[in-house]
């Protein structure tokens, strides 16, 4: 953490992406309220002619930005753009394009730089084109991967936001066919450790209660349909029994979601990208966030991609890049709390934090049953 001052408004880095996608747009539209400013300082990663180019299509002369060439310029109030060139580059809606790809690596790297050296305070990362920015210098499959390494954390996890609907996944951007492959009952725990940490951490839930879902179909009905519920997924639900966190299931993903269950959890568990994300889209329309569970620094984004079919059309909404920020800023604040409760139990009031443990208790036992 970098500040202590709760009253000091939180330095976002939001790089900005694929440009030849949406990514101008919502970051634009998201800030052009100048209410955003009184919540947080946002700095742009990016590129000022391309972000006039968009101003002037999208007929928004009165949203002005400051433009800077290091963190240590930003000027509070105002929207700060940190240039990573002042080249003519060509805007093709819509298309990948190498130069597209490079600029968006050359936003990450900058601002990676810059959390590391404490001059911003979290990363809101707007949507790259997977191929478009793949290269020997980005040989991953997307940004929870690449920011995974670049923060040297052992591990982390995608855990899709919309308000308390909250979804994980054990597996990320891999094909189908190697999910069964991959699934070990050590990978699920430390998934299901990792997501427990950061409920209490990040969302400040005293006692996590999370749902896993099976892989196959019925959660394998009692092995007709597939083992891994038994062999592998039931293993790691024991383990984490054993180390106090509340993990329930294995359970059927249709039933799980068609029958709301997921209202009785604090979040879900899904061993597959698809699983949990097709749901979680159609529930949470345009709102859902990104949130890379396990880093040492907060990094949220849109639950979107560059959304090529739309871009230079101007009809994107804001509203996931708008709650990327809120949330960004919402998790740093509850880890400054967090670490504030933790750094002195008995301060905080252990007897009374041990009280409401075991009244959360009873309420575990009544959901399980």
């Amino acid at each position: 953490m970098t500040r202590s001052d709760h009253d000091e408004k939180v330095k976002i880095a939001i790089t900005h992406g694929d440009f030849n996608g949406i990514s101008y747009e919502i970051i634009i539209k998201a800030l052009n309220d100048t209410r955003m400013l009184d919540l947080f300082t946002p700095v742009l990663y990016g590129l000022p002619k391309v972000m006039g180019y968009h101003r002037k299509n999208m007929k928004l002369n009165d949203f002005n930005y400051h433009v800077v060439d290091h963190a240590g310029q930003v000027a509070a109030q105002k929207v700060n753009v940190i240039s990573m060139s002042n080249e003519e580059l060509k805007i093709e809606f819509g298309q990948q394009s190498k130069t597209a790809g490079q600029m968006a690596l050359k936003a990450l790297e900058a601002a990676i730089a810059d959390i590391k050296k404490g001059k911003v305070d979290v990363m809101v990362t707007a949507p790259i084109n997977k191929a478009g920015i793949h290269s020997e210098e980005f040989p991953f499959a997307g940004h929870t991967e690449y920011l995974t390494q670049r923060f040297h954390a052992d591990d982390s996890l995608m855990l899709l936001v919309a308000d308390q609907l909250r979804v994980a996944t054990v597996t990320n951007h891999i094909p189908v066919k190697e999910i069964a492959a991959q699934l070990t009952a050590d990978l699920i725990f430390k998934k299901l450790s990792i997501l427990n940490a950061s409920l209490q951490k990040d969302f400040l839930i005293d006692r996590p209660k999370i749902a896993v879902l099976g892989l196959n179909p019925h959660a394998g009905d009692n092995g007709l349909i597939g083992s891994e519920e038994k062999e592998i997924i039931q293993k790691a639900l024991d383990r984490a029994e054993k180390e106090g966190i509340l993990a329930f299931g294995p359970f059927p993903t249709d039933g799980f979601f068609g029958m709301g269950a997921y209202r009785n959890y604090d979040a879900v568990l899904g061993m597959y990208h698809d699983q949990v994300l097709v749901p979680f889209k159609l529930m949470a329309v345009e709102k859902g966030v990104n949130y890379t569970a396990g880093l040492p620094y907060v990094r949220t984004s849109p639950d979107h991609g560059t959304a090529y079919e739309i871009a230079g059309k101007f009809e994107a909404s804001e509203e996931s890049m708008r709650q990327a920020l809120y949330l960004a800023v919402d998790i740093f604040r509850n880890r400054q709390k967090w670490d504030e409760m933790n750094a002195n139990p008995l301060a905080f009031g252990q007897e009374e934090k041990n009280n409401r443990y075991s009244a959360s208790d009873s309420e575990v036992d009544s959901l399980a049953d």
